[in-house]
């Protein structure tokens, strides 16, 4: 099919040219004796994406599942007990490792619509009088539905009761995109991945953990090889790793990390929240409404369009795909063919967050989708040319 294919899944993201160009070079020596000058001084900024002062940063040739393991592996036991929630694919899929683990897992089942149950958790903990919870697991967003959590809300819970539980926060598709603290909200481990807000292909496991989180290795006693701190802090306190490192990968992150810092963070946050609700803009001006049952609980990274009874979302999916070489996501499992997905983060701007919306908008009406051709690109245009500000001051 002539011209490009036009990507907006919830991840991978496009990678911007910027990107490209910083990680199209020559193979290097991973143990140069420079490397260090490289090395450091991303490992201290990536500390900033996480806002944190006192935690550390681990970046590992993996994806986001690589990172849940390594969190796990390096900080509980067998038989440890955990609480947990599951509300989408991939909350579950964190339930379903930790059960793998030999955890003993306390996973809420939660509506697909909704998000961490924050008072649920409040209750439980402040029931646990023996302290008995090693863990608490909050994914802050959901990207199968579409719906980001309270993360600083499950801190407050843990601190209302004294609780000491480690709290692990799933940022897969949040970090970069959506506002996260870590020091602040008292995360003890994040987990994030390359190929979402830090806008570069898959291939890095991303983990920041607190002094908390990194005390507890010590009396860990799961196997772990290729996910051991121990040997990562030895060979990064040196500027260098214990493994062969995808060093395009992160020559690719440290022009990542230049993008969001000359932006600004919180511009970077904000940008993501107005193009979630221009596409949100347009969900409403078809008559349709997102996954997420309540405002709260809006993702500003993606966003679960719930279609109309007797229609299949997964069918717009593969109709955008090979009529207009557009890739939307499907619905997964509990939901599958009750939603379409459109992911909006990353490297976005008002004309591009424009192109899922309206070939998503000629894909349904294709398919006989009840809706006015033009109503969701006019919706979100409105929002989005009401909204806009000058990039350059005249």
């Amino acid at each position: 099919m002539p011209g490009r294919n036009f990507l907006f899944i919830p991840g991978p993201t496009t990678v911007p040219r910027r990107i490209q160009n910083a990680m199209n070079i020559e193979q290097e020596d991973m143990r140069a004796m420079d490397l260090p000058a490289f090395t450091k001084p991303l490992y201290e900024d990536m500390k900033k994406v996480f806002k944190t002062k006192t935690g550390r940063v681990f970046i590992f040739p993996a994806s986001g599942t690589g990172g849940w393991e390594s969190a796990v592996a390096n900080t509980l036991n067998a038989g440890d007990k955990v609480l947990m929630s599951g509300f989408g694919h991939f909350s579950n899929l964190w339930v379903d490792l930790c059960q793998r683990w030999g955890l003993d897992v306390h996973a809420l089942e939660e509506d697909w619509g909704d998000g961490v149950p924050v008072e649920k958790y409040a209750e439980i903990l402040a029931a646990d009088k023996k302290h008995e919870i090693k863990a608490v697991f909050a994914t802050q967003n959901e990207t199968a539905t579409g719906v980001a959590s309270d993360i600083a809300g499950v801190r407050k819970a843990l601190d209302a009761c004294n609780h000491p539980a480690l709290l692990f926060v799933d940022g897969v598709s949040s970090v970069g995109s959506i506002d996260f603290r870590m020091d602040e909200w008292g995360v003890d481990i994040c987990v994030s991945g390359s190929q979402k807000g830090f806008m570069l292909p898959t291939g890095l496991g991303i983990v920041c953990a607190s002094e908390k989180a990194l005390a507890c290795r010590e009396g860990s006693t799961l196997p772990k090889t290729f996910f051991d701190w121990n040997d990562q802090i030895k060979t990064n306190d040196l500027g260098f790793f214990p493994y062969t490192p995808p060093m395009n990968l992160l020559r690719g992150l440290r022009e990542s990390l230049n993008m969001l810092f000359e932006e600004g963070l919180d511009n970077v946050f904000a940008r993501h929240h107005r193009m979630a609700n221009a596409v949100r803009a347009a969900v409403s001006a078809w008559g349709m409404r997102p996954i997420a049952n309540e405002e709260k609980w809006y993702s500003d990274t993606v966003t679960a369009v719930k279609v109309p009874e007797g229609f299949d979302g997964n069918e717009v999916v593969r109709h955008a795909y090979n009529y207009y070489n557009l890739a939307l996501s499907i619905s997964l499992a509990k939901i599958a063919g009750q939603a379409f997905r459109i992911g909006h983060l990353g490297d976005m701007n008002e004309l591009m967050v424009l192109t899922p919306i309206n070939g998503a908008e000629m894909s349904m009406k294709d398919l006989g989708y009840p809706i006015e051709l033009g109503s969701g690109v006019a919706a979100a245009q409105e929002y989005l040319r009401s909204t806009a500000k000058p990039r350059i001051q005249q």
